[in-house]
């Protein structure tokens, strides 16, 4: 180690790009800089300064290596690339290993255009990538059907049309292409529709419908009505195709927009690409962190792999926080208010989607370490310190008054434990009061937990209900002495809300988390087993009601009755003298006619 600190206290105050190795020399982590001196210098301090992660690389570097670039742009590029050529264990790892299509514009005389993987250096044009292939195909559907290409791989030429080499095909006599190979469209005809390809390809849309909406109004001017129809139908088949992509249609942008959603160790990247208004390229990128990196850092690193993959950036940067690097002709800028904050917005929505995707995948392949997740997101949601793990929740349940039960269900590992559901009648409180109930049931359950199991006890007690129950299920937390051994929260129905002891204002969750529906769901399993506890009692009592009320009718007469027949309709049903062989034949008639004057589903 002394040896490393030499040799940074020798690196130099440039940009640059520093690497890590292990005693293996395998490099362990690439870094860029704007200053290496400075930033090395910040991994060799006393470890409590350091997180975990963030140790155990350090403990792992043998020696240090750089190199000095000219401008943070140039080290932020050079990394990227240093990064994909080592595969440096505890760097950022991209989540991303696919090849993108292009769309090519041939070089021939009569260009073709078509869909390609393989960039080739002959003088073609290529456009993209894009980073979903049927966006690309519809792309080229929709030229086909605007404009009559040729398909075919002939080389064509003068010679070619002049001896008449090729013979028509198909296409030509369908419509579908203008006939280049036989000279029926001229070289300059066929070019002014692949140069009207190659401007919306650039994202010129916006230019290309004015210039048609100025020619129709020429050809009408001039009385050739035909001719304004075919431009009218031109602007109508592109206004078709690009209104799900126009996104301003006060002003035209060309811009590049980044977002990111971080959800622990990783995180979920949108980026969209605009050009005249409308979006012609969009790309989601998913992030690994092996050590703890800063948010810039992340945004830095995304920047360069969009760089490295679909070209120069834009002028200008839509960002929802800044990046590390500051790149010559390049600003970035953080929107408040109007278009661009409504294009940051949409680009945030895509990437929280492919993060919800992600999740939903995990929960499949692996739920163990998908539940996990949640988990931590619930924990970070409600600023716990230990991971819930064990939650139970409670909730009443009466109907003015009568019966009054409670529930509590317990969730552990985020999935029900329905072994350890436990019901409760309601002792101590006359009448509908929710609040007292509440109190009696959660001082009930945790005085016998302290009693029985105290080293089970929850790490999250949720209560069903808004701030009046929770605060008399703290009052009881309270007398049992668990305030500061329990977290206790209450979730209202009416807008989902998070109540929390002592804060006057509610917590709202993200509608869309994990965290909040895994709430939800333990709320609505508490109800559904608290109410079906009441319907049961309720149904009892009814029954027991109805022959009990009888002048004669004892506990050991009930049971023999509803033992033989099964249900107090049936014994309503049954004639007096299969009554009487069970209970004697005065008995058998006061019970025939009481229940038949009375109503029994």
């Amino acid at each position: 180690m002394s040896g490393i600190r030499d040799k940074i206290a020798l690196l130099p105050h440039d940009p640059g790009v520093y690497r890590y190795y292990d005693d293996a020399g395998n490099v362990i982590y690439v870094g860029k800089a704007k200053d290496l001196h400075k930033r090395v210098a910040q991994y060799f301090v006393p470890p409590e300064r350091l997180n975990t992660k963030t140790r155990i690389l350090v403990s792992k570097i043998a020696d240090v290596q750089y190199s000095v670039v000219d401008s943070e742009a140039d080290a932020l590029l050079l990394e990227n690339n240093l990064i994909k050529q080592y595969k440096p264990r505890y760097n950022i790892l991209l989540k991303d290993s696919k090849t993108y299509p292009w769309i090519c514009v041939t070089s021939e005389p009569y260009p073709r255009v078509f869909l390609t993987r393989r960039l080739v250096q002959d003088g073609s044009r290529y456009f993209g990538p894009y980073s979903s292939v049927m966006h690309a195909r519809n792309l080229l559907e929709f030229f086909g059907k605007t404009y009559p290409l040729r398909s075919c791989r002939h080389k064509i030429d003068a010679d070619t049309i002049l001896r008449r080499k090729i013979r028509p095909c198909l296409d030509f006599h369908i419509g579908k292409c203008r006939g280049c190979c036989i000279g029926a469209i001229s070289l300059q005809e066929y070019n002014v529709d692949i140069e009207e390809i190659v401007g919306l390809l650039k994202g010129g849309a916006g230019e290309i419908i004015r210039e048609y909406k100025a020619r129709m109004n020429e050809a009408a001017e001039a009385l050739d009505f035909e001719q304004a129809q075919a431009y009218k139908d031109r602007i109508v088949s592109l206004q078709n195709h690009y209104a799900r992509s126009i996104i301003t249609a006060a002003r035209d942008l060309d811009l590049d927009v980044f977002s990111l959603v971080f959800d622990g160790s990783e995180a979920f990247g949108n980026f969209l690409r605009l050009r005249g208004g409308a979006i012609v390229q969009s790309l989601n990128l998913g992030f690994k962190m092996h050590i703890e990196e800063e948010p810039a850092s992340v945004l830095s690193c995304f920047v360069a792999e969009i760089e490295s993959k679909f070209g120069a950036l834009s002028r200008e940067i839509i960002v929802p926080f800044l990046p590390d690097v500051q790149i010559d002709g390049v600003e970035f800028k953080i929107p408040v208010k109007g278009d661009k904050l409504s294009l940051l917005s949409l680009s945030t929505k895509n990437a929280k989607e492919q993060q919800l995707g992600t999740l939903r995948q995990r929960e499949h392949t692996d739920p163990d370490a998908f539940r996990r997740s949640v988990l931590e997101e619930l924990r970070k949601a409600l600023g716990m310190q230990e991971l819930p793990v064990h939650m139970e929740c409670f909730d009443n349940s009466n109907i003015q008054g009568t019966n009054p039960v409670a529930s509590c269900v317990v969730f552990r590992n985020g999935e029900p434990s329905k072994k350890d559901y436990r019901r409760f009648k309601i002792k101590t409180v006359v009448g509908a009061n929710d609040y007292a109930s509440m109190k009696e049931v959660v001082n009930r359950r945790y005085a016998r937990m302290l009693a029985e199991n105290p080293d089970d006890l929850p790490q999250l007690v949720v209560i069903d209900g808004g701030k009046g129950q929770l605060d008399f299920a703290y009052q009881a937390l309270a007398e049992l002495g668990l305030t500061d051994r329990l977290v206790v929260i209450g979730l209202a129905k009416r807008l989902e809300e998070v109540i929390r002891v002592g804060d006057p204002y509610p917590l709202f969750i993200d509608r869309n988390s994990q965290a909040l529906k895994v709430l939800q769901r333990i709320r609505d399993e508490a109800h559904r087993f608290g109410i079906t506890f009441h319907r049961n009692l309720r149904s009892k009592a009814q029954l027991t009601s109805a022959l009990r009320s009888i002048k004669g009718v004892g506990e050991q007469t009930e049971r023999r009755l509803l033992m033989h027949f099964g249900s107090v309709a049936r014994i309503a049903a049954a004639p007096v003298d299969a009554l009487a062989a069970l209970v004697g034949p005065a008995l058998a008639a006061r019970i025939h006619e009481t229940l038949n004057n009375t109503d029994h589903d």
